[in-house]
């Protein structure tokens, strides 16, 4: 099944690449590749702490794919000046989409895990914070705008906030501490890719990552993955200011490097999987419910009792979910909920779009940006 989605994507592909040139095949086979890691990477994290070279891995994915996928969400929304259509996209594609999963998430957890049900839109469950985070950022375009070294304040801000006790209210210690990529992302233009996508920088990239893959199997039993989720404060952690400055520059500079090193390796052709590079919203949100489904059965206490192979093949099962969980017959039963419609009457006659020639249209966030 996985494999005929993967053929179905391809001719989507071909066609789309006729009909929309506006399309890179590069950022969407990149998006793609993203949201495999991130399914890979919550599908290992129950584990990290049972099978070593499971941490390994999660050290290693946790080190970038987050930053990196912030990157692109600020590349994709360089263009947002808050027009009225470009609001209604945001609202329609990110913030409902938001309040439609944290309450399916919390029936979730109501269900898996016994806990009381309660809708908590302030404080996002799992996942969610992403798309919470991803609708400020974008409505905070502007202002990066509007300052002449926007990259160097967001550090600023991010590196200020991590030295700060502050709840979790709206996600901010994670939408500000990773702040700093999407603003990079935003001040990028397609020609800053470049150089990433040629043969010298593919053959540069293959060792860095083999030696980030050794450091990490080093540094498994000897660290935490904590400081890569941006979730906790330096005062939370309880780590003295210049340790957690030091240590988080270090961060920025190791997935700086690691970023580059994947973005090097990924196709800029159209392949079989450009396509759902589109749609990555969906194995996004869905692909939780399977994860904390296990978690709660013991599922994962199976995986740990069988060892490195079950690890193997858990990582395997992940990469086919994300890939059907993109598929047509599965956004077909959950685009409702994923890519859910106001009705038009709450719109003013001025703030409906135009109808937009086919492929002129700016990516609507929920299938551009939202990962």
């Amino acid at each position: 099944m996985a494999s005929d989605t993967l053929t179905q994507a391809r001719v989507t592909a071909e066609k789309g690449s006729a009909a929309a040139g506006s399309r890179d095949p590069f950022l969407d086979n990149a998006k793609f590749l993203l949201v495999v890691l991130v399914v890979m990477g919550h599908s290992w994290g129950p584990l990290e702490d049972r099978i070593r070279v499971m941490k390994a891995a999660y050290l290693v994915v946790y080190a970038f794919h987050m930053p990196a996928f912030v990157l692109l969400c600020g590349h994709l929304a360089r263009s947002f000046t808050g027009r009225p259509d470009q609001v209604r996209k945001l609202l329609t594609g990110v913030l409902l989409p938001y309040l439609v999963f944290e309450t399916v998430y919390a029936g979730m957890y109501t269900v898996v895990w016994h806990q009381p049900f309660s809708i908590t839109p302030t404080e996002p469950r799992y996942l969610t914070w992403f798309l919470l985070a991803l609708f400020l950022w974008r409505l905070t375009v502007p202002l990066w705008r509007a300052l002449r070294h926007p990259v160097p304040v967001a550090v600023l801000v991010s590196l200020g906030a991590g030295l700060t006790s502050m709840g979790y209210d709206l996600a901010l210690p994670r939408v500000l501490m990773f702040l700093p990529w999407f603003v990079l992302g935003m001040s990028l233009r397609r020609e800053h890719f470049a150089p990433l996508r040629t043969p010298v920088a593919r053959w540069i990239a293959v060792p860095v990552l083999l030696c980030a893959c050794l450091g990490a199997y080093w540094a498994a039993p000897r660290t935490s993955g904590g400081w890569l989720l941006m979730q906790w404060s330096g005062p939370d952690m309880g780590v003295p200011a210049g340790t957690y400055v030091v240590t988080r520059l270090g961060l920025f500079a190791l997935a700086a490097i690691l970023t580059s090193a994947f973005l090097a390796l990924v196709p800029g052709r159209a392949t079989v999987f450009t396509a759902l590079g589109a749609v990555t919203l969906y194995p996004y949100l869905l692909h939780g419910l399977f994860v904390k489904t296990v978690e709660g059965s013991g599922g994962y206490d199976v995986v740990a009792a069988g060892g490195l192979p079950s690890a193997a093949l858990l990582t395997v099962l992940a990469g086919v979910l994300a890939v059907l969980l993109g598929s047509a017959p599965v956004r077909r039963a959950a685009g409702p909920f994923v890519e859910p419609r106001l009705p038009k009457w709450l719109w003013s006659p001025e703030e409906t779009p135009p109808r937009a020639a086919p492929g002129a249209s700016e990516p609507a966030p929920s299938r551009q940006s939202a990962r």
